[in-house]
């Protein structure tokens, strides 16, 4: 089939950028939406020109690298996909396909497709380290957990640090990711000696690097290609609050 695509092109943050399009004859519907992009940059190389450049490592889904906006949508127009995991046969002849950066102050562009997601790098990083014993590893079973709360923290630790839900969210909010992140271990043994300092050190981070307010719209969760729910932020609120209140004693 034939695609017919509109590329946003920009060398770096400080240029302005551009819609190029691109015409891509005799695409496989078997080609993941990658595999087609390489396909195209092969022939730019061919004729002298610049690459369209994209983040990618895995392509299985898991490491959170690859990320833009399709026709509008953070990583196209399946739930609970990346972009390395979409294919082409989600897609029909002769369509014409709109590729652009997340949008955000926060995520300053790179190079067209590429952007600079350190900042949630430093978000984590405020958090910190969990208090560990020296020592042997313990017994697996010396820390009961119980059931409900593993399945929650599992689905929070399922965040891929795409940035995503930043994209999707009209307020360039990080409060999916920072929530994932806070409830992951506020919901286990291991997180609890930090719990509170850990919540007010990553929304402090989340705000310093500018990321802009939730306000409960919901996009974040629908963009998520992990699914991971808005439930989490509430989670993280109550944390946050509680924390706040009580560092006044």
């Amino acid at each position: 089939m034939r695609i017919t695509l509109h590329v946003w092109r920009q060398k770096n943050a400080k240029e302005a950028g551009s819609f190029v399009r691109y015409d891509v004859p005799d695409v496989s519907e078997h080609m993941s939406f990658l595999e087609m992009l390489d396909v195209v940059n092969e022939g730019l190389i061919a004729k002298g020109q610049d690459p369209i450049a994209f983040d990618h490592d895995c392509r299985e889904g898991i490491c959170g690298m690859c990320g833009f906006m399709i026709n509008g949508a953070a990583h196209g127009p399946l739930r609970g996909t990346t972009v390395c995991q979409l294919h082409m046969r989600k897609f029909s002849d002769g369509d014409e396909l709109w590729l652009e950066p997340w949008r955000a102050k926060a995520f300053p562009v790179l190079r067209d497709l590429a952007v600079d997601r350190s900042a949630l790098d430093r978000i984590i990083a405020a958090g910190g380290f969990i208090s560990v014993p020296t020592g042997s590893a313990p017994e697996a079973n010396a820390l009961p957990v119980p059931k409900e709360k593993a399945e929650l923290s599992m689905d929070a630790a399922a965040c891929i640090g795409c940035g995503a839900c930043v994209a999707a969210c009209p307020n360039a909010s990080a409060s999916l990711f920072t929530a994932a992140k806070v409830t992951h271990l506020g919901l286990l043994p291991q997180g609890q000696p930090e719990r509170s300092r850990r919540a007010i050190a990553m929304v402090a981070a989340m705000n310093e690097n500018g990321f802009g307010h939730c306000t409960n719209l919901a996009e974040c969760e629908a963009a998520c290609p992990k699914a991971i729910s808005i439930e989490t932020i509430a989670r993280m609120n109550r944390d946050f609050f509680a924390a706040s209140f009580s560092s006044r004693d």
